[in-house]
């Protein structure tokens, strides 16, 4: 399968998974609606899937939910197949990101050390 057929399908399931998240269809208690699947990697003969999700939760709650969703994979892979219309469902594996948390915090502490930056320019601007 091409490299775009791949991307789009990736999309297609990460559509499907997000929508299943919020509507509540997966019952494991462990799953949370502030979930968020960042991207879906579709290996190129449709064998497997990396789902990637992250959450600004505590980093227990997102390990916590990703072993729900990964004890729920095969309702999910049946849910989602009924709706894609292709020969072969790659099986979904749950990972944890925290790389947008990271991203996060480090622009946050970009926005606190320029602030820190500017009192100093201050003071030292006053002094003179």
């Amino acid at each position: 399968m091409g490299e775009f057929r791949l991307a789009r399908l990736g999309e297609q399931i990460r559509d499907e998974i997000a929508k299943l998240i919020s509507t509540q269809k997966i019952k494991d208690p462990r799953v949370s609606t502030f979930l968020t699947i960042n991207r879906v990697e579709v290996a190129g003969d449709l064998a497997y899937a990396k789902v990637y999700v992250s959450s600004f939760l505590p980093e227990g709650k997102v390990v916590s939910g990703v072993a729900g969703l990964n004890s729920a994979a095969g309702f999910i892979q049946t849910s989602i197949a009924k709706k894609l219309t292709i020969r072969k469902f790659p099986k979904l594996t749950f990972i944890a990101d925290s790389s947008i948390k990271e991203g996060f915090e480090m622009v946050h502490k970009l926005n606190q050390l320029e602030a820190e930056e500017d009192e100093i320019r201050k003071q030292h601007s006053e002094e003179q």
